[in-house]
């Protein structure tokens, strides 16, 4: 069901912390899901201007990124939301399924570190982080059935201090939670969350779980789905998208959100989008 905003009712954008990665060494030279072809030719320079504008972009929404320099023999690195989860400052790291991307949290630990955090959990189930996990505000929504495992959803809710609530993904096209869902606006005291997602990619259980925590969201069709339409990052009211998911930004425009075009058509090839290139850093 799509629910006009009122004519009164202006979304309030919140600023943002986010840490990146540059696609210094962007390739496809495995397969861990199903967008990557190492048969595909790839560009490492349009994969980086493609960045470039996405990092950009988030700045010129007057949000703060952060940068973590890239590592060689780690191509998927640039997909930093697949490296931490951070809420209230406290940090939970990452443990990959794929043996090839085994190391990149060892770097985001570090960065952590670094950078003055004290509160950081390294988990032992296999954890992909934002990836897997979407912060509503009041609840941590954690995906399973292709990368993270049950069980780290309780070591998040441990971690983190959070509620969590376990959704299951069913088609191995949106093997992370990023791919099927995002928060459009987190909940506070006066309102709930609201979140957009692909139906079909969960669960009928999970299905029913999502209508009944957010009866108002908007649900995507398999044409936004397919073009990482919901691996959107949203500030409450900017909602940065790829360029094919028009619909989906015409619909969230009547909703009240101010859709924001970027290309990264190339960076799909190895199965990541905006958000995968995102991850938020909450105080």
């Amino acid at each position: 069901m799509q629910v006009a905003v009122p004519q009164d009712q202006t979304r309030v954008p919140t600023t943002r912390r986010y840490l990146m990665c540059p696609p210094s060494f962007f390739a496809v030279e495995y397969v861990i899901n199903p967008w990557m072809d190492p048969s595909q030719p790839v560009s490492a320079e349009l994969a980086v201007q493609q960045w470039t504008e996405l990092r950009d972009t988030y700045r010129r929404l007057g949000h703060t990124v952060e940068e973590i320099a890239a590592q060689p023999g780690l191509p998927d690195m640039v997909f930093a939301a697949n490296s931490g989860t951070v809420v209230d400052g406290r940090v939970l790291g990452s443990r990959f399924r794929a043996p090839q991307r085994a190391a990149e949290a060892e770097h985001f630990r570090r960065w952590f570190v670094e950078h003055g955090y004290r509160d950081i959990t390294m988990p032992e189930k296999i954890n992909e982080a934002e990836g897997d996990f979407a912060w509503t505000g009041k609840i941590l929504l954690a995906g399973t059935g292709f990368r993270t495992d049950p069980a780290a959803h309780a070591e998040a809710q441990e971690a983190l201090g959070v509620p969590v609530v376990s959704l299951r993904l069913i088609d191995p096209k949106f093997y992370h939670l990023d791919t099927a869902l995002f928060v459009l606006s987190e909940a506070t005291d006066a309102a709930p969350a609201q979140v957009v997602y692909y139906p079909q990619a969960f669960s009928p259980g999970s299905q029913r779980v999502l209508t009944k925590l957010f009866p108002d969201a908007v649900q995507a069709t398999e044409a936004d789905a397919l073009c990482f339409g919901l691996n959107g990052v949203s500030d409450g009211r900017n909602v940065v998208l790829p360029v094919e998911a028009t619909e989906l930004g015409a619909r969230l425009a009547e909703r009240g959100y101010e859709p924001v075009y970027v290309d990264i058509s190339e960076l799909r090839k190895a199965g990541g989008g905006p958000k995968c290139c995102t991850m938020e850093i909450r105080k």
